[in-house]
């Protein structure tokens, strides 16, 4: 049961990173000034379409990462 708590922590976290990784910044300073009045002439609403999906994908990796990490922790230590 051990084992396959952390092979599902190293899905999660390496699920986590990866989705955190394509999300895209908030911009700031100029050139998010000037990027952003492009993006609302040309269709950012996809943008937020693929955004909000990813938002969403992140809660759930993290909430997958605590939940194994706290299974892993139970099963070391009651085996222990």
């Amino acid at each position: 049961m051990a084992l396959a708590a952390k092979i599902l922590l190293i899905i999660a976290s390496i699920g986590l990173i990866i989705v955190v990784l394509l999300q895209s910044g908030k911009s700031a300073g100029l050139s998010g000034a000037i990027g952003g009045g492009a993006e609302q002439l040309m269709g950012k609403q996809k943008a937020r379409g693929i955004d909000a999906l990813l938002g969403r994908l992140t809660v759930v990796f993290a909430v997958a990462f605590m939940v194994f990490a706290i299974l892993l922790g139970y099963f070391l230590k009651a085996g222990a």
